[in-house]
């Protein structure tokens, strides 16, 4: 690995951190959401550090090229991603539902009190 290679490396996972680190900072993830995100920027900063690991993994786990081992875990991380993704989009879906349900009875109620109260309309309801 040349020189130029191994810096470009280092310099790259230290920019996903930083970038990981400060969209928690600003709140714009949340850390429920950052935790992967955090766990691949320090595995590729690990192993841009010491390079020589991938290939010692790569070979313990049987892959042919340390390569095929890092679109494995960069799979599998995004897999991990998009299943917690759906988890929470499941329930947003729910709650949304719920939330739907509960202002068409308000809406119903308030059309009642309105039509209640208005001695002009004694007896309709707006529809």
């Amino acid at each position: 690995m040349s020189t130029v290679t191994y810096i470009l490396g280092i310099i790259a996972a230290i920019v996903a951190l930083l970038a990981v680190v400060e969209l928690l900072r600003r709140h714009r993830l949340k850390e429920r959401h950052a935790v992967w995100w955090l766990l691949a920027a320090v595995l590729a900063l690990f192993v841009s550090i010491f390079p020589s690991t991938l290939s010692g993994a790569a070979r313990v786990l049987g892959f042919g090229l340390p390569s095929n081992l890092v679109f494995f875990v960069s799979i599998v991380i995004l897999v991990l991603v998009t299943l917690q993704h759906s988890a929470e989009l499941t329930t947003l879906e729910a709650k949304t539902r719920t939330l739907a349900e509960e202002v068409a009875l308000q809406r119903v109620r308030l059309e009642r009190l309105e039509a209640a109260s208005d001695p002009g309309n004694e007896g309709t309801t707006a529809d």
